[in-house]
């Protein structure tokens, strides 16, 4: 599988573009700024209907203009054809549809045309709180596992209202405890899944980021992580009968897998107090590379990867191992972006792989 054409009107700052690309290698080379990761965006928009960067959808239409439109083709086995597209109007509910066909529910979509993205962004995933690394590991399980996604959303669903019921409660009472205990049930199924899948998930997961931080960290340091989970230590409806007096004291739900972290270590110290600018781009690219290989085991064909400015911290000898590597038969399409023109020419000067460049300056594309 892999994305033959890409069509924008009025995306960012693009007013048109249409782009054909090679099935191995493309890469996005031009100064910061100009547009490069907004290509990058809009082919994650066709795996999962939405930004990567910019959770409004509104804010992704260019200035002054009225509605944008993201339209792909896809090849699969060279013979079948699938045509997806993304439209957002102003004020207006976003469209999303797959050969001429819109979905009733976006989340039929995820899973599809499964696609790894590597981002400068991805720091977020070491520096800032439990939320992003649950965001992640949870996005990567549902690209594969529909049922997943159901408990996900239902869950949600339910803590939502149980939040809203133990705030109302905490403000103006009238209402007894037992009436939490019908959302408490609404959550314990689905929560009690998640909690293992995300345990199967890391167990089987965890070998292949092992193997990859030890290619690009060159097997100088070793990695870890751990999954973090109250249910561990107490059944979930133990768990939330027993913290309810807190709940209601902080008029919110206190405990429940909405609280699971995943733990990142190098060398067995914490990558987030102690780890290198360097030490955590390997450990994110390992990661990505991970979830990758995990992705076309699981679906059985290769997921789109992109690599969206990454090279910053890397020494040259480096890309070229990681270019080489992603132009293996065991990887598929690949996007990247660089502002630095004659290390991507230098690179593929010698290492033979198929591939095409596109020179982007201020939203406008040749290659």
């Amino acid at each position: 599988m892999y994305l033959q054409k890409l069509k924008l009107t009025n995306f960012k700052n693009y007013e048109t573009a249409d782009l054909g690309f090679s099935e191995k290698i493309n890469c996005f080379v031009g100064d910061n700024g100009v547009g490069k990761t907004n290509l990058m965006d809009a082919i994650y928009y066709l795996s999962f209907c939405k930004s990567y960067f910019n959770p409004q959808d509104m804010m992704n239409i260019r200035h002054t203009e009225d509605a944008f439109a993201i339209h792909g083709t896809y090849l699969r086995n060279e013979n079948q054809s699938d045509s997806v597209s993304c439209i957002q109007r102003r004020n207006q509910k976003k469209l999303f549809r797959m050969n001429k066909k819109d979905y009733d529910r976006l989340a039929d979509h995820i899973g599809l045309f499964p696609l790894v993205i590597v981002s400068p962004s991805d720091s977020d995933l070491i520096s800032l709180g439990s939320e992003e690394r649950r965001k992640y590991f949870d996005g990567v399980i549902s690209q594969f596992d529909k049922v997943y996604l159901d408990d996900l959303l239902n869950y949600s669903r339910a803590l939502q209202h149980r939040n809203a019921l133990l705030k109302s409660i905490a403000e103006h009472g009238g209402q007894s405890i037992e009436s939490i205990e019908v959302w408490d049930q609404q959550m314990l199924e689905p929560g009690q899944r998640i909690f293992e899948k995300r345990t199967l998930f890391l167990k089987e997961f965890y070998p292949l980021f092992q193997n990859y931080f030890e290619f690009v960290s060159e097997g100088r340091e070793a990695v870890n992580i751990e999954y973090e989970s109250q249910l561990r230590n107490l059944e979930f409806k133990e768990l939330l009968r027993s913290s309810i007096r807190k709940d209601l004291a902080m008029r919110y739900t206190t405990a429940g897998i909405h609280k699971d972290d995943f733990m990142f270590s190098i060398s067995g110290y914490s990558a987030k107090r102690f780890g290198s600018q360097g030490q955590q781009k390997s450990l994110l690219i390992a990661l990505k590379l991970s979830q990758f290989e995990y992705t076309r085991t699981t679906k059985g064909y290769k997921p789109i990867l992109l690599f969206d400015d990454i090279f910053d911290k890397l020494d040259e000898r480096r890309v070229g191992q990681l270019v080489k590597l992603v132009g293996a038969d065991d990887f598929g399409q690949v996007f990247i972006t660089d502002t630095q023109p004659d290390r991507i020419e230098k690179i593929f000067k010698q290492v033979e792989i198929e591939h095409r460049i596109f020179n982007v300056k201020n939203g406008a594309v040749a290659g």
